[in-house]
């Protein structure tokens, strides 16, 4: 999926501005610039639009957890992982919204999804697993959907 897409769908899930968007990429360990973070929210056909790097991406679902969980000073930052896969995205999304398996199934199931458990769980093995299976765009868009009917309801 296209990381400006993940950018704008997070964006208006929480309900917050450019400023504290580009905020929460500092969280993650990546000075931003506010006026790129408008950038990248831009849609691509906009002008003045720019394509987000996976650097930009990495640091700003970090930023995220940080931003929603707060951070462990007992641990050390980990490094960002590149490049930035559909896999990734749903990996960093569950810890910072705090889903557990049962969570992500009801999201999906509300965004009209289905998805068994085993199926899901492949998506969460690290790419070397035999059972490791990537997460394709349409899993990662209903996702996003689903997240957004479960956080802003009143998007019905």
């Amino acid at each position: 999926m296209i990381h400006n897409d993940v950018l704008r769908s997070i964006r208006y899930i929480l309900d917050i501005s450019d400023a504290r968007m580009a905020d929460i990429i500092k969280l993650g360990g990546l000075d931003a610039d506010k006026f790129d973070v408008i950038a990248y929210l831009k849609r691509d056909e906009e002008p003045g639009y720019l394509d987000c790097p996976d650097e930009v991406i990495a640091h700003f679902l970090d930023g995220l957890v940080v931003h929603k969980r707060g951070r462990d000073e007992s641990r050390p930052q980990p490094p960002i992982e590149l490049p930035v896969y559909n896999n990734t995205v749903l990996k960093k999304l569950r810890v910072a919204f705090e889903l557990r398996e049962e969570d992500i199934l009801a999201i999906l199931e509300q965004a009209g999804f289905q998805v068994s458990k085993p199926e899901l769980s492949a998506l969460f093995r690290k790419p070397d697993h035999k059972n490791y299976r990537r997460c394709g765009d349409q899993f990662l868009r209903n996702f996003l959907k689903g997240l957004t009917l479960r956080l802003r309801p009143e998007t019905r």
